[in-house]
């Protein structure tokens, strides 16, 4: 029997706030997965909504993944330079009947949707402009000149394998209904752009956190949709603060530029990942000198605690 091709990943950073030691923990497992396989890694700044990017953060980003210990193959690669690609899928789904046309706008998806559903606590859109319109021109008329275009979701779980949490099974319709795929500025949805640049790419492994899980059954059913093959899923928890709320971008006192501008040694922040996933690391080790450890099956099931107070690299 032939042996397994290596993988290959990627690392997808959002240059829309400062990364912090969740995104760390989830792109050292994402590089350690692919690495200690001999496979490829990827790096794509997810810059698309140019309307929430910072300036500098895409430099911060990179800069902050090196001090890491983390390389990849090839360019660094900008969604924003791929619009050409996502507006071509798009155009492959109108032609194959999968989208029509909405003029709703968020508020009024809110109010008309008897009660959240998705995991965000965001209403599932009830399917107002399902049929409304017999052409797109129709809706912009009705919608002011502008138009968003949702993907027709069928009612049932869609099914997945995830290969560290099994069989898994997301209600689309029910959680999210139809849900867009570009808005009514014609910026392209966050959904169809990953499954376009995963494909384009390559990319057959995608490790992340798994707040991005009920994401997958979207991005599946645009995979079947287009055609495209669907790559090899694996989520891992998330590191929160301990009053048990996620980390978020918005805590600059907890990002890596703030330790790595602080003179924090990278292999002491690789080393508490390390740690955090199971691994045994009673001294601060680089990136690929844990390559050799990694064992994907080692990760504990429940979300990371990280408290500030109790980790000595952040001691003044």
């Amino acid at each position: 029997m032939a042996a397994p091709a290596p993988p290959t990943g990627r690392l997808a950073p959002s240059p829309t706030g400062l990364l912090h030691l969740g995104h760390a923990r989830s792109f050292l497992l994402a590089w350690w997965q692919v690495r200690a396989r001999g496979g490829r890694c990827l790096l794509r700044l997810e810059d698309l909504d140019r309307s929430r990017v910072r300036p500098g953060l895409g430099e911060a980003c990179l800069r902050d993944l090196e001090w890491l210990g983390l390389d990849w193959d090839g360019p660094v690669v900008l969604q924003s330079e791929g619009a050409a690609h996502l507006h071509a899928a798009l155009e492959r789904l109108r032609s194959a009947g999968a989208l029509y046309p909405c003029v709703c706008t968020r508020r009024e998806v809110r109010e008309a949707a008897s009660a959240p559903h998705s995991s965000d606590g965001a209403a599932a859109y009830p399917g107002t402009c399902r049929g409304r319109f017999a052409s797109l021109a129709e809706a912009r008329a009705h919608g002011g000149g502008a138009a968003a275009w949702r993907l027709r979701v069928e009612p049932g779980a869609v099914a997945f394998r995830d290969e560290l949490l099994g069989c898994q099974a997301v209600d689309v319709a029910a959680e999210v209904g139809d849900f867009p795929v570009s808005g009514r500025d014609g910026q392209i949805a966050y959904q169809l752009a990953v499954v376009v640049d995963d494909a384009r790419s390559g990319v057959d492994t995608v490790l992340r956190a798994d707040d991005l899980m009920r994401s997958t059954a979207r991005q599946l059913l645009l995979q079947r949709a287009l055609g495209l093959p669907s790559p090899r899923w694996y989520h891992v928890p998330l590191v929160c603060g301990p009053d048990g709320r996620r980390l978020a971008k918005r805590t600059d006192d907890l990002s890596l530029t703030a330790l790595r501008e602080a003179g924090v040694d990278p292999r002491v922040v690789v080393s508490w990942v390390a740690r955090s996933c199971g691994l045994a690391c009673p001294e601060p080790l680089a990136a690929a000198e844990l390559l050799p450890s990694v064992d994907l099956s080692l990760l504990p099931a429940e979300p990371v605690v990280f408290d500030p107070a109790a980790e000595g690299f952040l001691a003044p």
